[in-house]
């Protein structure tokens, strides 16, 4: 005699379903109305836009700066007391609007991380706790940002606060540009390596170092003519000229290990993407080391210190791209160009070679 079938085997929990849409992966129907393509075009705008932000913020803090507008709004959170928005005066022309512009960026990231948060709790669950955690990480990032900024504003745009302040917005893009990455990769909650674990002691070293140099130009800053406002010119009292050659040696200590990195990636047989990433950033140093050099030797022009600035973003994207580009999240065997097959759930990326690597 037969057992009967038990209530279990009659109802099967189903596992979530997984949409594709290219290289991108949703779980779940979580949101009625909405197709896998429409969620896709959603998921890129929202985290391409939160990094592109973020960097955008460096350069807008930069304008701040430059422009000698760090008080042009001289309250926080509002402009003035009793006044949220800046108002034209000939007495502050438009030092208030650009102060403000940078505040209202922070406005807009918080949006983003906040829209970023949502499209993970809803839509990429399969990727894993991890996703969950570092898609918090800018919403929280952003409102330590926030709270820095009320510090500076109160303490007239002393270095000493200033610094602190910028070095959260390189991290805060190191890790959206790893959010950027794990959108397209994968449908695993599980890490793997694809390079030898001596890549990654590698990696982790160019990050120490690159966040060493990143400080120790805030402190070059720190030391030089931009004060951010013309009232309180207060400087680090530091020697400009060695802490510049303190920061150019940390280059040029980071320039020889990622070269190192490089040539290891290659010999080693390291997917192209990740040989491609050591190339990204060997661009972007090689780009920061021209306008660092050129900075230095010419005064300081605000448009180079300006395009510096912007370097720096990139060049911490940069780092966490070389990083996150030595794992993936996918099933198969490592290939020359990553895993021989992106099969998941029934999907194959045709764009994926099956070429195994040696």
């Amino acid at each position: 005699m037969n057992a009967s079938p038990s209530a279990a085997d009659e109802h099967p929990v189903p596992a979530p379903a997984i949409s594709h849409v290219g290289r991108m992966s949703f779980s779940g129907e979580r949101t009625p109305g909405l197709s896998a393509p429409a969620r896709a075009r959603i998921a890129a705008i929202v985290f391409w836009g939160n990094l592109v932000c973020q960097i955008g913020i460096i350069v807008s803090g930069g304008v701040v700066r430059l422009t000698s507008s760090g008080l042009g709004c001289s309250t926080w959170p509002n402009c003035e007391p009793g006044q949220f928005t800046p108002q034209l005066t000939l007495e502050a022309g438009i030092h208030p609007f650009i102060e403000f512009g940078n505040r209202a960026l922070t406005g807009v990231l918080g949006v983003f991380a906040i829209a970023m948060l949502l499209i993970a709790l809803l839509w990429l669950r399969h990727k894993g706790r991890s996703m969950m955690w570092l898609s918090a990480m800018p919403l929280v990032g952003t409102a330590v940002q926030a709270i820095v900024g009320m510090v500076v504003v109160k303490a007239d745009l002393h270095p000493g606060v200033v610094s602190p302040h910028f070095l959260i917005s390189p991290v805060l893009v190191a890790i959206s540009t790893v959010l950027v990455y794990r959108i397209y990769d994968g449908d695993s909650a599980r890490r793997r390596s694809v390079v030898p674990d001596a890549m990654h002691w590698m990696s982790w070293a160019l990050g120490v170092i690159g966040f060493a140099i990143l400080v120790l130009g805030t402190l070059v800053t720190g030391t030089g003519p931009h004060s951010g406002d013309d009232v309180h010119p207060e400087r680090l009292p530091f020697d400009p000229r060695t802490i510049s050659w303190l920061h150019a040696d940390a280059v040029m200590l980071f320039c020889g290990l990622l070269i190192g990195l490089l040539i290891a990636l290659h010999l080693t047989g390291a997917p192209r993407h990740a040989r491609r990433a050591g190339w990204g950033l060997i661009v972007v140093t090689a780009l920061q080391a021209v306008i660092g050099y050129s900075q230095y030797f010419t005064g300081l022009p605000e448009l180079l210190v300006g395009f510096h600035m912007l370097g720096a973003g990139l060049f911490a994207a940069g780092i966490a791209w070389v990083a996150v580009s030595q794992y993936d999240w996918l099933e198969g065997p490592v290939g020359e160009d990553g895993p021989a097959s992106r099969t998941t759930a029934g999907h194959t990326d045709p764009t994926s070679p099956k070429k195994v690597a040696r």
